[in-house]
């Protein structure tokens, strides 16, 4: 039978902004860059105070969704606005922390899809802030992988859509680092060496999961002794890192001004395919492999509109062209068997089971333990 058209162009393998990285600019830094919508049928992408000046997002023919930044783009916005009739606003976050706390602030009553990751499901959950889904107005939930159909933060996922993921590791460069590290002890053993040039996330959770599974311990640890035990071994490296940051590397890690960085797989898998010198890896120790999701709040203005972009999403076709383009895992099974064979065998989108194996989901704490986190955390990026 021959195949259908295709509902999209084939993406190019280009670099893209990465996942992680929050608009950036002065203008984006201040208040928030609006980009030309008149060619591409997005009615407004802003770095995420849409919401706050637009007074609602009720209108039947607008979706207001909050999301990370490059996990939509023209070409899809457009096809669904042609599909649908419904016009798009993207507002960006560039941490699930700050997503929740706008929400809990009441500058979320006009989104009705929002993008948080497994860990923040469980706690919008507990929060009382997710709609439970309609099963029967869902097309296509049968074709998430394995892992996908029953996930722990979200079982038989009630609440939330799975939409992509990938890991967190190290991603450096190869005509500097000459003997490729397999283990986050590479960063203590080396640091006289990589003074000044190398970077841990912006991250408590992340750069804290990373440390404790450097001592052997888990990247959701909360016995109080392993977590300051962790916190020294931080205090001990503090030095040699050029700073913390989870976003706005590449151009130094591409010109040579560091060496090497703790980054996400979405955003490291760009810098690779860009320069045959960057080279990602998870560490043999583990690290953690996230999912995001995508969900509609409590507050939701435009329901009707939210299942209709869920269902786009988990079209196949959509969503083999969404991974293709933005560079995370599908955890669709359809859609992985659309992907080309390259990507496929790209072991930094799609790890083996391996190094799967050795890698945690980052978990919510109780308070107690999270305001330990926290109040370590603190006292080590105001150092």
């Amino acid at each position: 039978m021959p195949r259908k058209p295709s509902l999209f162009s084939r993406p190019s393998r280009r670099f893209n902004p990465t996942r992680r990285r929050f608009l950036q600019g002065t203008a984006a830094a201040v208040a928030g860059v609006t980009l030309s919508n008149c060619r591409t049928g997005i009615s407004n992408v802003q770095s995420g105070d849409t919401a706050a000046t637009t007074g609602g997002g009720g209108d039947a023919k607008t979706l207001h969704i909050y999301t990370w930044a490059s996990y939509t783009n023209d070409e899809l916005v457009a096809k669904f606005t042609e599909k649908t009739g419904v016009d798009v606003v993207v507002d960006i976050f560039d941490s699930n922390e700050t997503m929740l706390a706008k929400l809990q602030a009441g500058g979320g009553a006009a989104y009705s899809i929002i993008y948080p990751s497994d860990y923040m499901v469980q706690q919008m959950l507990e929060l009382s802030l997710l709609t439970e889904l309609d099963a029967a107005r869902l097309v296509g939930m049968e074709n998430m992988l394995d892992k996908w159909q029953d996930p722990v933060y979200d079982p038989g996922n009630a609440h939330s859509v799975p939409l992509g993921w990938g890991t967190t590791g190290l991603l450096y460069n190869k005509e500097v680092i000459s003997s490729p590290p397999e283990d986050w002890d590479y960063l203590w053993d080396n640091q006289s060496e990589l003074a000044r040039q190398m970077t841990l996330l912006e991250d408590v959770r992340e750069t804290m999961g990373a440390v404790l599974k450097s001592l052997g311990y888990s990247y959701n640890a909360t016995d109080p002794g392993q977590i300051e035990e962790a916190y020294e071994r931080l205090v001990e490296i503090k030095p040699a890192l050029a700073k913390f940051m989870s976003f706005g590397y590449e151009d130094a890690l591409l010109g040579g001004d560091l060496s090497i960085v703790m980054a996400y797989s979405v955003d490291a898998i760009d810098l690779t395919l860009q320069d045959e010198r960057m080279e990602y890896t998870v560490p043999v120790s583990g690290s953690s492999v996230w999912t995001d999701t995508m969900v509609i709040p409590t507050s939701a203005p435009n329901v009707d509109a939210a299942y209709e972009w869920l269902n786009f999403m988990l079209d196949p076709e959509v969503s083999t062209f969404a991974s293709e383009s933005l560079s995370f895992a599908t955890p669709n099974a359809q859609s992985f068997d659309m992907l080309s064979d390259e990507l496929k065998d790209n072991e930094d989108l799609f790890p083996s089971e391996e190094i799967l194996a050795v890698c945690e989901g980052i978990a919510p704490l109780d308070k107690e333990t999270s305001d330990l986190y926290d109040e370590y955390w603190t006292q080590i990026t105001s150092a």
